[in-house]
Formats: C-alpha cells, sequence, structure tokens
C-alpha cells in the first residue's frame, strides 16, 4: 500500500465569497475537506494523506488529528502547492501519488480503485467527463468553434507514477491548472477514464446550498385596543392604540413563526405556545421565535427569504420600515437581502380600516442541508 494522496486547499476561496474558507465551510453534515480525506482513509489504499492549507486557515484544522495526516502550508498558486507536496514526499518515495482538489467532495471511493486498476501499465491516470454544451473560442474578431465530441473536462483526484510526476516539477509553470498537463507537454504515457458526473467542484456559495426547498405560509391578527404597546418585527412603534394578546401580541413575529413552522412541518405555533398557559402570558415574541429558529438549525433548515405584508390602517409602515427589517434580521440571522417586507391598507374596511386590528402575512422559504 505505497500510495499518497494529495489535497490541495491553499487558495483565498474569493470566488465563493464567504467569511469561511471554501474546505472549511459546511457541506453535508461536515467540512468540505473532510468528504475527501474520510473517502481516501476508508479505501484503505491510502498510506499517508498530505494536506496544502493556506497559513491563514491553521485554526479551521486544530481537531483534525490522525497518524496518516500531513498538514503541510502550500504556495501563492495550485503548482507551488502541488510541488511543495511532492517535494516532501521525498522522505516517503511512495509508488503512486493522487493530486486532488479539496473543492471536489463528491467523488467515490471506487475512483479510487479505478485510477489505481488503470495506472498499471501508465505513468498516470486523469478521469474526464463529456462536454455537452457547444464550446466556442474568441480570437480577436473571429470565433472559432470547437468539435465538443474531441473536448473533456478533466476531473480530481489525479493518480501518478510518483518518481515521473516528481521529476515534471521543474517544467511546472505558474498558471498550470493540473499536474496532468506536464505530462501531456513531456509525452507521458496518461490515459483518460470516465469521470464521475456527480464529481463537481465547488466554486460558488450555490455549490454548496442544497437544492431542497420549502415554503411556509404565516397568517396573524390581534385587536388593536388602548394602554397597550404595538410591537411590530420585534420593534416598539409609537402609537396610541397597541396590540391585544396573550403574549406582547406582535403579529408579524406570530406569522414568520407559523411560516417557519408550516415550512417545516413542525406544527404550528399554538400547539407551541398555547395562549393557555401561564409561562407564556405577556412574553416577548422575539423569544418565542427564537426558540423556533434554534429548532429549525437542529433540523438542519435555514431560512432563504421572507416576504412579509402588514395590513395596518394607521400608524403608516414606511417610515418604520427599515428598523422592522434590522430588527427581523438580527432575530433570524440572516442578511436584509432575503427580507421584503411590505405594508398595506384594507382602504378602510373592517375591523383593520376601522384601525381596531393588525394583521400580517408571510410567505418564507426554507432550504434544508443535506
Amino acid at each position: 500500500m505505497n500510495n499518497c494522496f494529495i489535497i490541495l486547499a491553499a487558495g483565498k476561496s474569493k470566488r465563493l465569497k464567504s467569511k469561511i474558507p471554501k474546505p472549511y465551510i459546511k457541506y453535508k453534515k461536515d467540512i468540505l475537506i473532510n468528504h475527501s480525506i474520510n473517502k481516501a482513509i476508508l479505501s484503505k489504499k491510502i498510506s499517508k494523506v498530505i494536506i496544502a492549507i493556506n497559513k491563514s486557515h491553521k485554526k479551521y484544522l486544530k481537531k483534525l488529528k490522525n497518524p496518516k495526516i500531513k498538514i503541510l502550508v502550500g504556495g501563492k498558486t495550485r503548482a507551488e502547492s502541488s510541488k511543495i507536496c511532492l517535494n516532501y514526499l521525498k522522505k516517503i518515495n511512495p509508488r503512486n501519488v493522487f493530486i486532488h482538489d479539496a473543492a471536489r467532495p463528491n467523488f467515490s471511493v471506487n475512483l479510487i480503485l479505478k485510477l489505481l486498476k488503470g495506472l498499471k501499465n501508465n505513468d498516470g491516470i486523469v478521469p474526464v467527463i463529456d462536454v455537452f454544451d457547444t464550446v466556442k473560442l474568441r480570437e480577436g474578431n473571429k470565433i472559432k468553434n470547437f468539435n465538443r465530441k474531441n473536448i473533456y473536462l478533466t476531473q480530481t483526484p489525479q493518480l501518478f507514477k510518483y518518481k515521473i510526476l516528481l521529476n515534471l516539477q521543474s517544467q511546472i509553470k505558474k498558471d498550470t491548472t493540473d499536474d496532468a498537463a506536464l505530462l501531456i507537454d513531456a509525452q507521458k504515457k496518461l490515459k483518460f477514464i470516465r469521470g464521475e458526473k456527480e464529481n463537481k467542484k465547488i466554486t460558488t456559495i450555490g455549490d454548496i446550498e442544497s437544492r431542497n426547498i420549502f415554503y411556509g405560509i404565516g397568517w396573524d391578527i390581534h385587536r388593536l385596543v388602548p394602554k397597550r404597546k404595538l410591537y411590530l418585527g420585534g420593534t416598539i412603534i409609537q402609537s396610541k392604540i397597541g396590540t391585544l394578546g396573550h403574549s406582547d401580541g406582535d403579529p408579524v413575529l406570530h406569522a414568520i413563526t407559523d411560516a417557519i413552522l408550516g415550512a417545516c412541518r413542525m406544527g404550528d405555533i399554538g400547539e407551541k405556545f398555547s395562549d393557555k398557559s401561564k409561562k407564556f402570558k405577556n412574553i416577548r415574541s422575539t423569544i418565542l421565535l427564537q426558540k423556533i429558529l434554534k429548532d429549525m438549525k437542529l433540523k438542519n433548515y435555514f431560512i432563504n427569504n421572507l416576504d412579509i405584508n402588514i395590513i395596518l390602517q394607521t400608524p403608516k409602515i414606511k417610515k418604520h420600515k427599515k428598523g422592522i427589517i434590522n430588527s427581523i434580521s438580527k432575530l433570524c440571522k440572516i442578511s436584509k437581502e432575503k427580507i421584503n417586507l411590505k405594508g398595506k391598507t384594507s382602504e378602510k374596511l373592517g375591523l383593520i380600516g376601522k384601525e381596531k386590528a393588525v394583521a400580517c402575512e408571510v410567505i418564507v422559504s426554507i432550504k434544508k442541508y443535506d
């Protein structure tokens, strides 16, 4: 078992636009890089896993303690990181070496076995997939068409005879995007095998986000009476009349809470916080919402979008809109851009039109991470 597995994870993840670097962002119940590490070890064909990291990312790997894993500080480019790892392996002198990008967590263990089997009579072996889109190249003012049947997309992990790849490192360039290019330029024996469609590269936050989206509707209405405070979205609105309710009577937070419960299939607000219970008497609706938000996140649900209608004759919502959005953003720990708030009237019809009630309706979209 003289095979080593190099994982390149020294990039800055600029395109992901996340505070957490790409290799350490949560993906399918684990940090992204762990998927590659675990599969390499699970294959039982790897004696050592070498990880090239960005020197500013060390704190994210503090809990990673395994005698099979060695962490190195990578270079400024992918090519430099690959070279650093290959030079480190001189002391181990493996027969074969896998080179893998941390941004590809979805390859299978079976792919590792297929690559090893195919390397026997070759210097390197690379998984590829077909191109289904039409490919064009601009050269000056001319557009050139390519025959997509002759074009392949390469994937990682790629597997090479260690000594051959090590000897080719002197020919590496800053813009070398994969190690297979070195073997192609040197006219070494390189084999391509069919890759895996699921083995896509994680580049943007959209590649990480789950497509499991659920929707919920929330609705609440409260009478308006004197000598009560008017809470809307967790903020106090200056008004001569306020909401009558068992809790603080915040119809916005009640509707948001009910919408979330509906999207997550977790019942309704009446079941969770009965108005017959004394412990919820005059309780702030912020506390109730935070309890549901905690339960939601434990089930791997996250708010994607909130669309809110507040139906109120007076006071006008327009001048309070910014404050309400800021309050909801902080409570739900989501960006203000994910919240849309609209103020409506009932054209002086019914209880709302007569300034005797306020209502709120909410539609929420929730994403579930697998």
